[in-house]
């Protein structure tokens, strides 16, 4: 029984039911006072009805204009034969000097009566009168003289309120049945009510729908992840903390997403309905993983739930394990172009070839020499000195050529320098993935020059280039048009470094000719405004 009383259905049906029968009773209370105030007025209207035919009774009139012998006895008669026939509890003859001519207590007749004559005014008074034969619907109506215009006393005619609880009893059972019957269609409608509010809460109970809220804002606001629910009609319908503090934003429940999330790459993965799964988002300060899943319910869309999570310190672990990892290949291939050298040379040793083992030795010591000198006159900056000569050594393990442009030239600090290190550093290996499966000779070359307004970087390679119809897209996180094991880069770094070159001011731009072509200007600036990336 105590389970029952805990469904949510039961629970709303009692309570309707509760208060459709109070607001019934209170409505069969009201409406039978009114009903009681209408049959007192009928019984009033009754009476006015016997004493005004009393009243144009001609004998009644002349007795009372002109008293004679034996006008007492007759009034008294005709007034107790008019009380047998209406009902009427009495009929009192009155006249001016208010002494009664009638009633039904004999002893009454000749004594006057306590109050004032009030039909004077030529009009019907109607009232509750609580007099001597108890409480009666009263009604006083004007009583002439034969001329019909000199006022000879009043009639006074009353009906028993019994008489009119009689009545009112007699009619309560059908009102009663109207009640009951609307008490039957309401309770019909209420249960009809809780069975469909039933359906709509899926079965849960109250208890369980309370437990239901209470884990789910635990959960929303506890978990490390950002949630955001959108509705079908595009509104928010769920932000939890986390959410709000990765996009930036103040609580936008209610309101559209386009109303909360201003235009730009992140508003586009939260509402491209063809985004996969895992789509990194770049924006002004954070690296979030997006993933987008709508909700189907009993075969019909609710909205979508979009999840964020930051991945801006992992990025940025990413980027250092991506830096020591290419400055590890590069030791790499430097030692097995070092082993390369050395068997070579030992093979010569061994032929006794001393001659062509020192000419060896010669031009290797050029070739190097060379390289140093160039990257060493040109470029001063140790950092972009040591990431060209590693990136030399990877080319020359993967069969490319790196050559640095004559026109290359950098100061021994310029400014934006870790810029100018992660834009060299990424155009440089997307240049070296562009060109894995080309057919040689395969070259990348490399201008860097500043100069007192901006340093220009050009990086360019003799593979297939960009794709007309995909430049457009290059830039997007992920996004990559390479394939295949050769491959060593994600399709972030162009990403990265448009992010990093529009947040210091400048521009990247990529063209094609005899392969692709990317320069990026960087503008010059404090250090306090160096970006960091």
């Amino acid at each position: 029984m105590r389970r029952s009383m805990r469904k949510i259905s039961t629970q709303i049906f009692l309570a309707q039911l509760v208060i459709l029968t109070a607001s019934l009773a209170l409505g069969f209370v009201l409406f039978t006072a009114t009903a009681r105030a209408q049959i007192d007025e009928d019984f009033q209207a009754r009476a006015a009805v016997i004493g005004q035919a009393v009243a144009v009774v001609p004998e009644i009139q002349a007795c009372m204009a002109h008293p004679a012998p034996g006008c007492d006895r007759a009034i008294q008669d005709f007034a107790t034969a008019t009380t047998r026939s209406t009902g009427a509890r009495y009929v009192v003859v009155i006249d001016m000097d208010r002494v009664r001519h009638s009633h039904p207590d004999p002893a009454l007749i000749g004594q006057k009566v306590s109050e004032p004559i009030v039909t004077t005014d030529g009009q019907v008074h109607l009232r509750v009168d609580h007099g001597s034969t108890g409480d009666t619907a009263n009604a006083r109506v004007p009583l002439y003289a034969p001329d019909g215009t000199t006022m000879a006393g009043e009639v006074s005619v009353g009906i028993l309120e019994d008489t009119v609880s009689s009545e009112l009893l007699a009619e309560l059972p059908s009102y009663a049945a109207w009640f009951l019957l609307a008490l039957g269609i309401g309770a019909l409608a209420s249960w009809l009510l809780a069975r469909r509010m039933k359906r709509r809460t899926f079965g849960l109970e109250l208890d369980e729908i309370a437990q239901l809220l209470q884990e789910r804002e635990a959960t929303l606001h506890g978990i490390r992840e950002g949630v955001v629910g959108i509705g079908p009609d595009g509104r928010i319908t769920v932000m939890n903390d986390e959410a709000q503090r990765l996009l930036g934003v103040a609580p936008g429940t209610g309101r559209r997403l386009e109303e909360v999330i201003p235009e730009g790459p992140l508003r586009d993965a939260l509402t491209d309905r063809d985004s996969g799964k895992d789509e990194i988002v770049l924006t002004d300060d954070r690296w979030l993983v997006v993933n987008r899943m709508p909700v189907t319910l009993a075969g019909a869309s609710h909205g979508i739930v979009v999840t964020l999570r930051d991945r801006t310190d992992i990025e940025g672990l990413t980027r250092e394990l991506d830096g020591e990892r290419s400055l590890t290949d590069s030791l790499r291939a430097q030692q097995h172009e070092f082993s390369n050298r050395m068997h070579a040379l030992a093979g010569l040793l061994e032929l006794d070839r001393s001659d062509e083992a020192l000419e060896y030795l010669t031009e290797l010591r050029g070739l190097s020499a060379d390289l140093d000198q160039t990257l060493r006159t040109r470029i001063r900056a140790p950092h972009i000195v040591g990431l060209l000569l590693g990136k030399a050594a990877e080319a020359s393990e993967r069969g490319f050529e790196l050559v640095i442009a004559p026109e290359t030239s950098i100061s021994e600090a310029p400014e934006r320098l870790r810029l100018l290190t992660t834009v060299i550093g990424n155009l440089v290996d997307n240049a070296f993935d562009a060109l894995a499966g080309a057919p040689a000779p395969r070259r990348v070359t490399v201008s860097a020059v500043e100069s007192p307004e901006d340093i220009v970087v050009t990086v360019s390679d003799n593979g297939p280039g960009v794709p007309p119809g995909e430049i457009a897209h290059i830039f997007r996180n992920g996004y990559t048009t390479k394939r295949g094991s050769t491959v060593r880069h994600s399709g972030l770094g162009l990403a990265l470094v448009q992010d990093a070159v529009v947040k210091a001011g400048g521009t990247v731009t990529v063209d094609n000719d005899e392969g692709a072509v990317f320069r990026v200007v960087i503008p010059r600036a404090d250090e306090s405004a160096a970006v960091t990336t």
